[in-house]
């Protein structure tokens, strides 16, 4: 008897519950939600956005603090980078980053005052807020000797460019893009595949030994992604300011490192539903080439920003360096599925083009149109993907071993960056 009392004082308590939420606006299963003022709910939600629309035109068309103004800011213009098309033209990208409009008056090439013409600003020498343009200099200038170059904006402004060891830019022809596809296939594709093929031995080891690749694996997308990473904040000082180069790097590693794992929680639901082909290594491998291939195509658009701008010869010895450099990626990439069921061969090949040959792409968009904001972004989405992918390849060394900061675990992580690190020397830039 007490035992139902209980049962049905429980029983009045949750029906007193549910009946506070639905006096309180709360909606029952089953019965349509409320309209607010009796306006549809896309209505109500947009009535916010137009209300901070008319509160930010009725600031702008007041100007509140035009009484407390002490001055017109300062301009602030960013000379990203320089090309060099021909030997007697010099090619300056810039961006005006303030919130005035800036004009340039002159330009001093080594202290002494050179014609210029300013192309893409709309015919005239002014820039509008946030717009970029090229200034067009023809100047005879010597390869390998430093150029000085400073722009004289209307109000006095200087702002000052120093191009280093200046070389002819060879410009984006078919023969320059099949090159490029052709350095893609010797740096990305060949050496993943090569190291593809220590797949036999990698199945052959004992569980342990598979354990410890995997976190030699890790290791070297670690090392991947600390290269990545300090690249991204180096170029992130030569973005225009108005892009906000530190906060677009952040943006990019948080971006990606979401997506992948969004991607990762879709596979863990398909395996929840009994998915068996999602259950299995081949997904992380698919997302090891991923991470991978995105930082080859951030490597690919080094090399095809370097086509543009003329700075580096890439002889034998450099592609040889960057071989020796990326076959360690292969291992790492069938690594997760050595311990299951053999995948089928058209499963290797798209694992190998997956991580080496984005190389080819980011090539093609470097030499096309490279700038520092691009090749930081894509740094960034390396870094993201990479550090998802080392989180899944612990927890798939958890899930079959119970632990991943075993001695023999720990050791195999430190040798495969110190790996990437005595092989990353060998690439010169």
């Amino acid at each position: 008897m007490a035992d139902t009392d209980v049962e049905d004082g429980g029983e009045d308590h949750a029906a007193a519950a549910t009946a506070d939420r639905t006096t309180d606006g709360g909606v029952e299963p089953g019965e349509e939600p409320t309209r607010p003022l009796g306006l549809p709910q896309w209505v109500a939600a947009l009535v916010p956005v137009v209300l901070l629309v008319a509160v930010l035109g009725l600031f702008l068309f007041a100007s509140p603090l035009s009484g407390v103004q002490s001055g017109e800011p300062l301009p602030d213009v960013t000379v990203t980078h320089a090309t060099m098309p021909s030997d007697d033209t010099v090619v300056l990208h810039v961006t005006n980053n303030g919130p005035e409009s800036v004009t340039f008056s002159q330009v001093l090439v080594d202290e002494a005052y050179w014609e210029f013409r300013v192309e893409g600003a709309g015919g005239d020498r002014t820039l509008a807020p946030r717009q970029s343009a090229r200034i067009v200099v023809p100047y005879h200038w010597t390869p390998g000797w430093d150029l000085h170059v400073d722009l004289l904006l209307a109000d006095g402004t200087t702002v000052s460019h120093t191009i280093v060891a200046p070389q002819a830019s060879p410009g984006m022809t078919a023969t320059v893009l099949v090159t490029l596809a052709l350095v893609g296939v010797f740096v990305g594709i060949i050496p993943v595949v090569l190291g593809m093929l220590w797949f036999p031995f990698i199945r052959s080891m004992s569980d342990r030994a598979l354990h410890a690749m995997l976190l030699f694996a890790a290791g070297v997308l670690a090392f991947l992604a600390f290269d990545a990473a300090f690249e991204a904040f180096e170029l992130a000082d030569r973005i225009p300011g108005v892009y906000e180069g530190p906060l677009l790097v952040v943006l990019g590693v948080v971006g990606a490192l979401l997506s992948v794992q969004a991607v990762s929680a879709w596979r863990e639901r398909r395996v929840a539903a009994g998915d068996d082909r999602a259950a299995g290594g081949l997904w992380v491998a698919y997302l090891v080439a991923l991470g991978i291939g995105l930082h080859n195509l951030a490597e690919g658009l080094a090399i095809g920003s370097s086509f543009a701008l003329g700075r580096v010869s890439l002889g034998t010895f450099l592609v040889v360096g960057f071989m020796l450099h990326n076959v360690t990626e292969g291992p790492a990439v069938v690594a997760p599925v050595a311990d299951g069921e053999r995948p089928a061969l058209r499963h290797f090949a798209a694992l190998g083009l997956l991580a080496g040959a984005p190389v080819i792409l980011g090539g093609w968009i470097g030499g096309v149109a490279f700038s520092p904001t691009l090749g930081a972004l894509f740094l960034a989405v390396g870094v993201g993907a990479i550090l998802q992918v080392d989180w899944e390849l612990a927890r798939l060394v958890r899930a079959a071993d119970g632990r991943v900061a075993s001695a023999t675990n720990l050791l195999s992580f430190l040798v495969g960056f110190a790996v990437m690190y005595a092989t990353g020397i060998l690439v010169v830039v």
